[in-house]
């Protein structure tokens, strides 16, 4: 989203928080409900968590006077809140270990490419069905910065931001997540290697 369209959105925000706090919901829910489906790996998780954001994010709102409202930089705003609901989230389920179980989901989002065959599209499943898997495997620190960065499309400024951290800081978490991510996922590529002639 530009600039304008986002001073745009908060000037709603400033009118009125009804229809400003709907469009609000329409334009990042998606990414939202993006980094919270890559951090949990669960559609019914993440479906909830992004609920519970948008409900604080409403609240929040509700105190925020005008000039605070023309202030925010709504996606980053939003993602700051869904990452402080998933470590608490997280927080929880330490202390309640039984509902600390983690799945993946088996619903992928549809790959639009052109009309790849079955082998193509099975093979395509299976590439991102290990890198979620991997994903889930990376410490939360680790993450959460790689998901903002190359799942959402946050820009380090904003990863920074939302992680309430240093430029320098938010760049070397992504960075070494995205080392831990390649170390993971190079067992499956070199057994690939071998295999194939």
């Amino acid at each position: 989203m530009d600039e304008k369209a986002e001073r745009q959105l908060t000037e709603l925000l400033v009118a009125n928080l009804e229809g400003g706090f709907t469009e609000l919901v329409r334009v990042h829910g998606r990414a939202v409900y993006t980094f919270l489906l890559r951090v949990s790996g669960s559609a019914t998780e993440a479906d909830d968590l992004g609920q519970d954001t948008f409900l604080r994010a409403y609240t929040a709102l509700q105190d925020h006077g005008p000039e605070r409202r023309r202030a925010l930089r709504p996606r980053a705003w939003l993602l700051a809140i869904a990452a402080n609901v998933w470590r608490n989230h997280l927080r929880t389920c330490s202390r309640r270990p039984a509902l600390a179980g983690v799945s993946v989901d088996d619903t992928p989002a549809a790959w639009n490419d052109h009309n790849p065959g079955p082998e193509e599209l099975a093979a395509l499943a299976d590439d991102r069905q290990g890198l979620v898997t991997a994903l889930l495997e990376l410490p939360e620190h680790h993450r959460t910065p790689v998901v903002l960065r190359h799942v959402v499309g946050l820009s380090y400024t904003e990863v920074a931001e939302v992680q309430q951290c240093a430029v320098g800081t938010a760049k070397a978490q992504v960075s070494q997540g995205l080392r831990t991510l390649r170390r993971l996922l190079e067992p499956e590529t070199a057994v690939l290697e071998e295999v194939t002639p």
